[in-house]
């Protein structure tokens, strides 16, 4: 910079000099003037002397404009100098200003993303205020609602469960059954039985149900305790006459531990491990596949029971498994027509004791087993003989009560899996039966026994001996299983079930017979098949449409006549003969076992000139139909439509229409029994909410 000054102070003095000399040339050399008109006097030139000193003075003037130049030029350095100093304190201090407004900068960028940050989370913080009034009134809603109407109450650290529902329902039978609402499949009347010309109407609430489930959680896993009750009980004094006092009996009544690691310990009255359920396996009622008949005693082939049992159930993501011990009753039928044998295989329930004695019972029967010769003295005087009678009494019993002698608890064990479309189950069940058979004990072989003639003392026939008794037991059980698939967007559902086994008879809905006897008194298993398919529709959440058809089956067990040694008598020295029942023989071949070819049911199908035979079965035309059921098939389907569904319950209401049909077996001639009804059941229902 002060060399560029200095050149440019250079210029400027040539310049100056320049200019002086310029002005000293002119000076010599005026610009010519016109001569005025009148001649002034001319001046006298100046001299030399007075040129040089005007010309000094000028070069002292030029002299003092170059020191006053150099002077300026000195200033100028100075001040560009200080200018310089000042420009370079000015870029220090620019520098520093931009450092401190890159910093101020950088502050007022924090500062910025401090205040976003800030805003954000002002806007977090009023969106959380948000939420939390929005969580709050959710909660005090909840509360309030909790307070106002609870879905559990709690008491002491554990939850109850409130449940069931109340209704009325309806039920007409095309012909009698005497069985009010839940039909007796197994005893819908053949056709011309005195009931079968007449229809039955029946209107009740006894299906209405009461249930609570109370539940408690411990760190390692859940208890629970259920109950569940209807008015499908009988007392002494309940009627239809005015009040239908029906009382209240015990449905389901159980406890249950579920660990945290899936295992479920349930004791006590809850649906058999046969029933199917919705996943998994449970004793949840809510989770149990129950047909949605209106009638309560649901559909023919359904497999079923609700009773005591002891399970344990391992439960996966997929799938479940489970073993159960289970209470046994064992259901016997047997034609034993005029041989009848003494077993013990069970009894009516004990007089005054907590069984029903109802159903059953014994009574003693005497009769003349034979005659002695006796020789008396007449008032004359005269010898006569005498026949005297020889009695005898026995205690008569039904082969089979209500209640039977059971060797030890079904055993049932049961998988399934839910593989992610559609719920899929299998089952076995073992089943343990045993008797004792007094041979020579018959209810009729008394009247054909011991008569002897009173002249030669000689018996007629053999003499009824009473020798020995043998006991035994039997295995009955069968497998099963099921699948319910659901199709069609969910919206339709089609499902499958079956029990096929010797002796399983009481696990189908008909609870047809599972064990018989033949001809030596000794059990035989009776055949069962129980099946059921279903189909159900869901075309709105309030509509829900369903069809099932269902049958129970017993096979024939035919020992045909008492009279043949064939039938499997015990090789004892009493009855070495293989006469059975004793070491006599009845008049005729007698029916045994079950659905036995030589059974009567000559008035089976007899239709003109009824008359009363004296017997449960009604009225024939000269005698009795005793055909025993061979099959119950059932067709049924109906609807449930909720009126209204929500945090104040449900109403529901339901009908179903049915058409069932039972048959016998053959008996003599090849005559059978058949008898169809059909049954309009209808309901309307509250549920609990």
């Amino acid at each position: 910079m002060s060399f560029k000054l200095k050149i440019a102070a250079v210029a400027i003095l040539a310049v100056s000099l320049t200019a002086a000399f310029g002005q000293t040339s002119q000076t010599q050399s005026p610009a010519k003037k016109h001569a005025a008109t009148k001649r002034v006097k001319t001046p006298a030139p100046p001299s030399v002397e007075e040129q040089i000193q005007a010309l000094r003075h000028e070069l002292e003037s030029q002299a003092n404009q170059i020191n006053s130049l150099k002077t300026g030029m000195a200033d100028k350095d100075a001040q560009l100098q200080k200018a310089q100093q000042a420009a370079v304190e000015a870029q220090a201090s620019a520098a520093k200003a931009a450092s401190a407004a890159s910093a101020q900068q950088q502050a007022v960028a924090d500062n910025a993303a401090a205040v976003t940050t800030l805003q954000t989370t002002v806007t977090d913080l009023k969106g959380n205020q948000a939420s939390l009034a929005t969580t709050v009134s959710d909660e005090t809603a909840k509360i309030k609602k909790a307070i106002d109407s609870p879905t559990v109450l709690h008491f002491k650290g554990i939850t109850l469960a409130p449940g069931g529902f109340v209704e009325g329902d309806t039920a007409f039978r095309s012909h009698a059954t005497a069985s009010e609402m839940a039909t007796a499949f197994s005893t819908i009347p053949y056709e011309h039985a005195d009931s079968y010309s007449l229809t039955e109407f029946f209107g009740s609430s006894r299906p209405s149900r009461i249930a609570l489930m109370a539940e408690g959680k411990v760190k390692w896993g859940t208890l629970r305790g259920y109950y569940e009750g209807d008015f499908m009980g009988s007392a002494v004094s309940s009627n239809e006459n005015q009040t239908n006092s029906y009382v209240l009996r015990q449905r389901l009544l159980y406890a249950q531990a579920e660990t945290n690691a899936h295992w479920t310990f349930t004791a006590g009255q809850s649906w058999s491990l046969v029933t199917e359920t919705k996943k998994g396996i449970t004793s949840i009622p809510a989770d149990i596949l129950t047909p949605l008949t209106v009638d309560p005693n649901y559909v023919a082939g359904y497999v079923w029971s609700r009773q005591y049992g002891f399970r344990v159930v391992k439960t996966f993501s997929k799938a479940a498994f489970a073993v159960a011990m289970e209470n046994p009753q064992i259901l016997y039928t047997a034609s034993l027509a005029g041989n009848t044998p003494y077993a013990v295989v069970g009894a009516a329930g004990g007089a005054g004791g907590a069984m029903n004695a109802s159903i059953s019972s014994c009574s003693p029967t005497t009769s003349i087993v034979n005659y002695t010769n006796e020789v008396e003295t007449t008032s004359g005087g005269q010898t006569v003989n005498v026949a005297v009678p020889v009695y005898k009494t026995m205690n008569s019993c039904a082969n089979m009560a209500n209640v039977s002698f059971n060797q030890a608890p079904d055993i049932l064990v049961k998988a399934a899996f839910d593989p992610g479309i559609g719920h899929y189950e299998i089952f076995g069940v073992a089943r343990f039966a045993h008797e004792t058979v007094y041979p020579g004990e018959t209810t009729n072989g008394n009247l054909y026994g011991g008569l002897k003639d009173i002249t030669t003392g000689l018996a007629v026939a053999p003499a009824l001996t009473t020798t020995g008794s043998f006991s035994e037991s039997i295995v009955l059980g069968g497998m099963g299983g099921s699948l319910r698939i659901p199709v069609v967007a969910n919206k339709l559902t089609v499902g499958a079930k079956g029990l096929f086994g010797p002796g399983v008879g009481r696990y189908g809905d008909s609870t047809l017979s599972d064990v018989t006897s033949n001809a030596a008194g000794r059990f035989v298993p009776i055949h069962n098949l129980i099946g059921l398919l279903t189909v159900e529709a869901t075309p709105n959440p309030r509509l829900v449409i369903w069809a099932n058809y269902g049958g129970d089956y017993a096979g024939r067990e035919d020992y045909g006549s008492a009279l043949t040694t064939t039938l499997g008598a015990p090789t004892t020295a009493q009855n070495a003969s293989g006469v059975w029942g004793g070491t006599w023989k009845a008049p005729t071949a007698a029916a045994v076992g079950y659905g036995s070819r030589l059974l009567s049911n000559s008035s089976c199908n007899v239709t003109t000139n009824p008359s009363y035979n004296g017997s449960s079965t009604g009225y024939y035309g000269g005698g009795s139909c005793g055909a025993q059921t061979r099959n119950v098939q059932e067709v049924t389907g109906g609807y449930w439509y909720d009126i209204y569904k929500g945090d104040r319950g449900r109403l529901r209401q339901g009908f179903q229409y049915a058409y069932a049909v039972r048959e016998g077996w053959s008996g003599v001639d090849g005559i059978g029994a058949k008898g169809v009804e059909n049954m309009i059941f209808t309901s309307l229902r509250y549920y609990l909410p």
